[in-house]
């Protein structure tokens, strides 16, 4: 471009100025971050709405949901102002490997298969907690010998980025910062695998100042934080005194530059507590949280455990509180139900773009809230196996069958309800099918009771129904009949 057709004034004349320095010195500059988002925003908008394969309500939740995730990461580069790690590791790990860069991987992955890899993967490397949560699985002692070894963990986190081209991994537990195995922790994992950016879900008990320090040295973690709702929820399931130390934990990160979000199971009891205004103000501007997640109870067990389900008018109701959060707010809360419509529907199963879960003992299973596994991983190993052995067992091919004929295969017109997405939670009857058809294994007591008990197989079946009565017009009146991009 010569100088004399250059533009003058704007974020333009700011982007050419310095497209040959690295991203993480163009980032670190407040000016040219500033007109990289506005650039970022404008490119985004563009490139979703123009989609003429998806409704265009559906590629609006999309658009809004990128520019709420652009705030967050531009107050998480505010906030780590003195942590340059953080800052290093959100540039390099996560822009740049997750959104920029091109990988070889997912091309071979393609031509091998037919069909690109899965995003990322979720791990619950050791069940042992700190605490003992009402209805939580890990509170054990005896959990504490229940791991991963952590030779298996790291060969599970390079195999995905090596076959995948998966730089994301998700963390889980028990409480992750009280794993070790072979003398190593989720530290020395996050260490060994600078190139991937880790999530991890917490109590957060344990983050003191030292271990914040740590955290912001490392660079590549950013710790989900679990709560019910203000003190009195969160202390009336975690324990007494548990949301004070939540506070002072939130304070060391905030301190130490090292980016946090919060975690909520919804239930009946919180639904409409969880979206308030008071509740988002709390943490997200005097906490200072970044991101939030959003997980509706997900009931495994007996007919009785259905109790505590998120009503279908609730579910309404989150989801246009939700909606209109990350729209007119720009705040990133992601209700991984309520938000459907930014995923393409269900992400399980290892689809393209979607995940896998891989729990303590090894055990594979297509979600975290579809506690049936189809393989183990510590079996498949031994046997010379790797993860990509994973992704053809007939339970996980039917339920990716199952995405492509309710949605992602269809004409744009004939794409079925991506705000009832979930095939183990909004159509249980298709799921309890599959589970009949090819028995995955239960994980646990709980999952096995729950393919045993006729309440609950009728319970679900009618909750489903109910939740389709009200939310199937939604969809009918503002996604299915909008205008195409």
């Amino acid at each position: 471009m010569s100088k004399t057709n250059q533009p003058k004034n704007s974020w333009e004349e700011i982007f050419i100025k310095y497209t040959d320095k690295p991203l993480e010195l163009l980032v670190s500059n407040n000016i040219v971050r500033k007109n990289l988002i506005k650039l970022a925003d404008k490119k985004i908008r563009q490139g979703l709405l123009e989609d003429k394969n998806y409704p265009r309500k559906v590629q609006e939740d999309k658009y809004y949901m990128s520019r709420s995730f652009i705030t967050a990461m531009n107050k998480a580069f505010e906030g780590a102002k003195n942590a340059p790690m953080v800052r290093k590791a959100l540039v390099n790990s996560l822009i740049q490997n997750i959104f920029l860069k091109s990988k070889t991987q997912v091309k071979k992955f393609h031509k091998e298969f037919g069909r690109n890899p899965p995003s990322f993967l979720t791990i619950s490397p050791g069940k042992f907690c700190n605490l003992q949560c009402t209805g939580c699985y890990a509170n054990s002692n005896s959990a504490s010998s229940e791991k991963l070894s952590y030779d298996v963990l790291n060969r599970i986190v390079t195999e995905k980025t090596n076959l995948w081209g998966s730089y994301f991994t998700v963390i889980s537990g028990g409480e992750p910062l009280l794993y070790e195995s072979q003398g190593k922790t989720i530290i020395d994992l996050a260490i060994e695998h600078q190139d991937n950016f880790f999530l991890m879900y917490t109590n957060s008990t344990l983050i003191d100042k030292k271990m914040a320090k740590k955290l912001a040295e490392v660079g590549n973690i950013t710790p989900a934080i679990s709560v019910e709702g203000f003190e009195k929820e969160t202390d009336a399931r975690r324990g007494k005194g548990i949301h004070r130390k939540i506070l002072e934990a939130m304070k060391n990160l905030r301190e130490a530059g090292v980016p946090f979000g919060i975690s909520v199971t919804a239930t009946k009891n919180n639904a409409e507590l969880i979206l308030s205004d008071e509740f988002v103000d709390y943490y997200f501007n005097k906490q200072g949280a970044i991101y939030g997640w959003i997980f509706q109870l997900m009931p495994i067990g007996r007919a009785d455990s259905l109790d505590l389900l998120v009503t279908p008018e609730q579910r309404l109701t989150m989801f246009r509180k939700n909606h209109q959060l990350i729209k007119e707010k720009k705040i990133f809360m992601a209700d991984f139900w309520n938000c459907g419509s930014v995923t393409n529907g269900c992400i399980s199963a290892g689809k393209e773009g979607g995940y896998l879960y891989i729990e303590w003992n090894g055990n594979v299973t297509p979600c975290v809230f579809n506690p049936y596994a189809v393989a183990n991983i510590n079996e498949i190993y031994k046997n010379g196996g790797n993860l990509n052995d994973v992704l053809n067992r007939p339970f996980l091919e039917k339920i990716r069958r199952w995405q492509d004929d309710y949605a992602l295969k269809q004409k744009p017109e004939d794409i079925d309800n991506w705000i009832l997405p979930c095939p183990i939670r909004d159509h249980y009857e298709e799921m309890k099918k599959f589970i009949d058809q090819d028995k995955p294994q239960p994980i646990d007591e709980a999952a096995k009771q729950a393919l045993k008990d006729k309440k609950y197989k009728e319970g679900m079946i009618n909750y489903d129904k109910k939740l389709a009565k009200t939310l199937d017009p939604v969809w009918e009146k503002e996604y299915k009949n909008s205008k195409l991009g």
